[in-house]
């Protein structure tokens, strides 16, 4: 597996640059709100969403100003999007740091969230990159959609496997589909690849998304060590969807029983864990997540080689091979 400075030769001109922009887009006049900003900053993640624009625009052409509105933008709504969902989770922490509204206060963090969005959309509009508005508008209408689809249903447990991929493409593949799209159209690509850039995202958002279901059985950096944050949760993940298909009416009746009303009980929730394990759930997932990994891979095929088709290729298999 490549390491993300590997993935990131390329394009680590553009992502500094970017960096730079980024930050300057969150600037304001209100001493608070540049405080909770550059405390935002500070603590990025592996800016896999950026890398996944530039590394889309550069195998379709030329970098150029839009393409960094194009990430600047996606990162603007991302950020907005955790933020807000730290405060509905009631999280404390986000990457291992405290979170906004840990620090600041659900208020202060809902207006910065807020904040955020309204500054990625006043960008695009600065910039008259509508198509780009576009595309990303119609993703965080899908995460909305998405999450509320979940909610939903969590509160009957009747979720299918169709249903599960109808979430999780709206509320995760989404914004990865985005990413990948803008960046074919900040670049004047053909309205067919910007297409087949979203399909190629959304195929690797769902696998992306299959893999974090597998984290909470202890398929991750601590093997072995499940979680279990899912089922506490009341969250249908594909492993205990599947789990759940195999199971007998008693088998049935008592896992849901634990999730709906002992999701707080250690020893029940193991049992579903181990029951999940045993029943074939953890290799069923892993073999959907490669069978989606493979599809999208595939799309790639027909756009001539290059270090950025290299690296987006590389960035794939490090979605799916990561440990954390």
């Amino acid at each position: 597996m490549s390491s993300l400075d590997k993935i990131q030769a390329p394009i680590v001109s553009e992502m500094r640059e970017f960096e730079r922009k980024f930050k300057g887009s969150m600037k304001s006049n209100v001493a608070l709100l540049d405080t909770v900003t550059n405390y935002i900053v500070k603590r990025k993640g592996k800016q896999m969403r950026p890398m996944f624009v530039f590394l889309s625009a550069k195998m379709c052409g030329e970098i150029q100003e839009s393409s960094y509105t194009a990430a600047s933008l996606i990162e603007l709504l991302h950020t907005a999007t955790l933020v807000h969902d730290d405060v509905v989770d009631e999280a404390n922490y986000r990457r291992g740091f405290f979170s906004i509204n840990a620090l600041w206060k659900n208020k202060i963090a809902v207006l910065v969230g807020d904040f955020l969005l309204s500054r990625g959309l006043l960008l695009a509009i600065e910039k008259k990159e509508h198509a780009l508005l576009e595309i990303v508008s119609n993703a965080v209408r899908e995460m909305s959609e998405g999450e509320l689809l979940q909610i939903e249903k969590a509160r009957r447990l009747d979720i299918k496997e169709e249903v599960y991929f109808q979430i999780i493409k709206q509320k995760t593949a989404s914004l990865i589909a985005s990413c990948c799209s803008c960046g074919a159209s900040s670049v004047k690509a053909d309205e067919g690849i910007v297409k087949k850039m979203w399909e190629f995202g959304e195929k690797i958002g769902i696998a992306f998304q299959i893999k974090d279901d597998l984290f909470d059985f202890g398929f991750g950096d601590k093997i072995g060590k499940p979680t279990g944050i899912d089922i506490k949760e009341k969250k249908m993940t594909l492993p205990l969807i599947f789990a759940l298909n195999q199971a007998t009416f008693l088998e049935k009746r008592r896992i849901i029983n634990t999730i709906k009303n002992h999701n707080e009980d250690k020893t029940r929730v193991a049992e579903v864990i181990d029951y999940v394990i045993k029943s074939g759930g953890i290799e069923y997932a892993s073999k959907k997540m490669e069978e989606y990994k493979s599809n999208a891979l595939k799309l790639l095929v027909d756009f001539p080689e290059s270090e950025a088709k290299t690296s987006l290729i590389e960035l794939v298999e490090y979605t799916i091979s990561r440990k954390k």
